[in-house]
């Protein structure tokens, strides 16, 4: 997509579709092939099979809901060493497309930039993580039949049409580690659609669906999956932040008198129901989430030891979900990957400018800090170590 075209975000309707749409319904936002030109194409796919050695399940083919055996489209292949890897054989791959199987593709946002930029892009605005895997089929076959997911989805259809028939949900919010299954579906869909090439797809999880290259043309599609953040989640993180208080860290008293396992439960029940009545504990609970985010990793090759003061030297936030907090204004903390940093004030504004992901020039940072580019170097330096910002070479 190029600088001239509305983002994903954009076309989701940004703050308006999180107050109204997310969790609640699906929704569709239609396009056209403009709307994804030049994000990932045939071509794109092709080069990522052609040199990369992409092992089941990563990648792997789908038809019926099962997934086919290796052996029907690769072999194994000995290098000299005496390790073994399954090659992909075009032919095979093409006569098992052609017959009905879906080609999945996970984690694509690792292996191609335009759509690692896609997802860092949900990543931020949503404040989550975010996997994207990639779909291509030829036929009517359904893939993986009538299912649901355990996470949201965004749908972004790069190619051809694809068919899709949903169904709703039967069990509110289902989880990956629940105490129950969702009920079937009904037969009959609530919404059936196509999606052609540009369209965008928001699907909350739990919705029963099914998809389909039923239109007569091939289909290549994204799919975004959201970390879900659940009330799991945070009484998972309550409880490991209340291990600072004694009550918690002392032993259950399970041989003790009944009268002794009263007074620890309701010791207990004391200081959890104090912390679920904190109005800032979701606003905690986030900031910790964010804080500990995990940074898409990326190396600074070729400089393995610092920063140079390169002023055309470019630098890069690996994180999508930085916090930057200038406290008494004598300083400027930055919270990032699981870490913290701790800088003069003046460092402010050339982490600022970080925060938004892009690629940025040193001597662009070091003048929005008033300091030289030696000093910014050294900045950049123990980011890169820390492992949340990356630097490449000027061009």
């Amino acid at each position: 997509m190029t600088a001239e075209q509305p983002s994903v975000v954009e076309r989701l309707g940004g703050d308006d579709f999180l107050a109204q749409t997310l969790g609640r319904s699906y929704k569709v936002v239609r396009g056209d092939a403009t709307s994804t030109a030049g994000l990932f194409g045939w071509d794109d796919l092709n080069a990522i099979l052609a040199v990369h050695r992409l092992e089941s399940p990563r990648f792997r083919l789908a038809a019926d809901g099962a997934q086919l055996p290796t052996h029907l489209y690769s072999r194994p292949v000995v290098t000299r060493r005496s390790t073994v890897w399954n090659q992909l054989q075009p032919s095979a791959l093409h006569q098992q497309l052609a017959q009905g199987a879906t080609l999945v593709l996970d984690a694509v946002d690792e292996l191609h930039q335009g759509i690692g930029g896609l997802a860092m892009d949900l990543e931020r605005w949503l404040r989550t993580g975010v996997q994207t895997n990639l779909y291509a089929s030829w036929t009517s076959t359904e893939g993986f039949g009538v299912h649901w997911d355990d996470h949201d989805v965004v749908v972004l259809q790069l190619d051809g049409a694809k068919r899709w028939r949903i169904y709703g949900p039967t069990r509110v919010a289902p989880m990956h580690r629940d105490v129950d299954s969702p009920e079937l579906p009904p037969e009959t869909p609530i919404a059936e659609l196509v999606l052609t090439a540009g369209d965008l797809l928001y699907l909350p999880r739990g919705w029963w669906h099914a998809v389909s290259a039923s239109e007569g043309q091939h289909s290549l599609h994204l799919t975004c999956g959201m970390q879900s953040t659940t009330g799991a989640d945070l009484i998972t993180w309550l409880s490991e932040a209340l291990r600072a208080h004694e009550g918690v860290r002392v032993d259950v008293p399970r041989f003790g008198t009944a009268a002794e396992q009263r007074s620890f439960l309701r010791d207990l029940a004391k200081l959890v129901a104090s912390e679920l009545e904190s109005p800032d504990l979701i606003t905690r609970f986030a900031a910790s989430r964010d804080a500990t985010e995990r940074a898409r990793l990326a190396p600074s090759l070729p400089y393995i030891t610092a920063a140079p003061p390169n002023p055309d030297l470019r630098v890069r936030l690996v994180t999508t979900r930085a916090v930057l907090d200038s406290g008494d204004g004598t300083t400027a903390r930055l919270i990032a990957g699981g870490e913290e940093w701790t800088f003069a004030a003046k460092a402010e504004p050339m982490l600022a400018l970080l925060l938004d992901g892009a690629m940025h020039r040193l001597a662009d940072l070091a003048q929005a800090a008033g300091i030289t580019p030696a000093q910014a170097a050294g900045v950049v330096t123990e980011l890169v170590e820390g492992q949340v910002v990356a630097i490449g070479a000027g061009q």
